[in-house]
C-alpha cells in the first residue's frame, strides 16, 4: 500500500530544506536538459560568467574565487571547455604565471543555446507561480543573500581580528 503525500501547511516548511531541495531539483532538471549539447552545469556556470564580462575576460584566479572553487578543479574545467573551442587562455602581458581566460564565438554559440533550454525549464518549473509571487520571492532571497554576504564578511573579519590577537599573545 503506498503512502499519500500531504501538501504542508504553511508554517511547517524548513526554509532552508526547501532552497536546498529546489535547487538540487532544478540543477537535475537543467543537467538533464543539457546532456543532449554536451556540456556540463559547471562547464556552463564558467561560461556565464566569463560573459558578464563582455569580451574582456577575467584572470584564473579571479574567475575560480569568483565561482567559489579550487584552482585545480576550475583548471580541469577551463581544459575541457579550451578542447572544445568554448574559451581560450592567454598569459596574462603584466604578468606571465597568470592566465586570461576569454570565451571564444563559439562558447557565445554554445551559451546561448544553454540558455534557451535553461529557460524552457525555467518556463516549466514555474507553471502555476504567478509573477507576483516570483518577484516576492526574489526579492526575498536577494535580501537574505545580501544579509548572508554581510555575515560572511563579519566573520571573517572577525577570524583576522582573531588571528591578530593570537598572534599579539604569543
Amino acid at each position: 500500500m503506498s503512502q499519500a503525500k500531504t501538501t504542508p501547511k504553511h508554517g511547517e516548511f524548513r526554509l532552508g530544506f526547501l532552497i536546498h531541495d529546489v535547487s538540487r531539483l532544478r540543477r537535475t532538471v537543467v543537467d538533464k536538459a543539457l546532456k543532449p549539447l554536451g556540456v556540463t552545469r559547471s562547464q556552463w556556470w564558467v561560461l556565464a560568467n566569463l560573459s558578464r564580462e563582455k569580451g574582456s575576460g577575467m584572470m584564473q584566479t579571479d574567475l575560480a574565487k569568483f565561482l567559489d572553487i579550487g584552482k585545480v578543479a576550475l583548471g580541469g574545467l577551463l581544459d575541457r571547455l579550451e578542447e572544445n573551442g568554448y574559451i581560450a587562455r592567454k598569459a596574462d602581458p603584466n604578468d606571465r604565471r597568470a592566465k586570461q581566460i576569454k570565451m571564444t564565438a563559439a562558447g557565445a554559440l554554445l551559451l546561448s543555446s544553454i540558455q534557451e533550454r535553461a529557460s524552457v525549464v525555467n518556463e516549466e518549473m514555474m507553471v502555476g507561480v504567478s509573477e507576483e509571487e516570483i518577484l516576492a520571492t526574489e526579492d526575498v532571497l536577494y535580501r537574505m543573500k545580501l544579509r548572508l554576504l554581510e555575515m560572511d564578511r563579519q566573520t571573517r573579519q572577525n577570524g583576522e581580528a582573531d588571528a591578530d590577537t593570537d598572534a599579539d599573545e604569543q
